[in-house]
């Protein structure tokens, strides 16, 4: 079982920067691929980045690349997400996901979801 609890969202205007964490628990975090999805309103989840469990090999969406850098820390069983040039589009609220040994860019590739973060970006 893996509980995992965002923090760090907020309001900021464009072209500001935020950084998300995400903490969690559980002593096979080093195991686990994680990710960071966003859903907006009126729209649905879509993926952000992922770290793999081994070797921090990363995988960013299109929107994202260039602006944001996720990073983990397995001493520490937490994620990041660093966050910069921000847009109002990047406005939405921020979850980390986790998956046993593998990534994906679908909602149903992963076993826990924390509860979210939201993130504003004022133009």
């Amino acid at each position: 079982q893996v509980q995992l609890v965002e923090s760090g969202g907020g309001l900021v205007q464009a072209g500001g920067s935020l950084r998300l964490s995400c903490a969690a628990s559980g002593r096979t975090f080093s195991s686990y691929g994680m990710s960071w999805f966003r859903q907006a309103p009126g729209k649905e989840r879509e993926f952000v980045a992922s770290i793999r469990w081994s070797y921090g090999t990363t995988y960013y969406a299109d929107s994202v690349k260039g602006r944001f850098t996720i990073s983990r820390d397995n001493a520490k069983n937490t994620v990041i997400l660093q966050m910069n040039s921000l847009k109002p589009e990047d406005t939405a609220v921020y979850y980390c996901a986790a998956a046993f040994r593998r990534l994906g860019v679908l909602e149903g590739e992963y076993d826990y979801w924390g509860q979210g973060t939201q993130v504003t970006v004022s133009s």
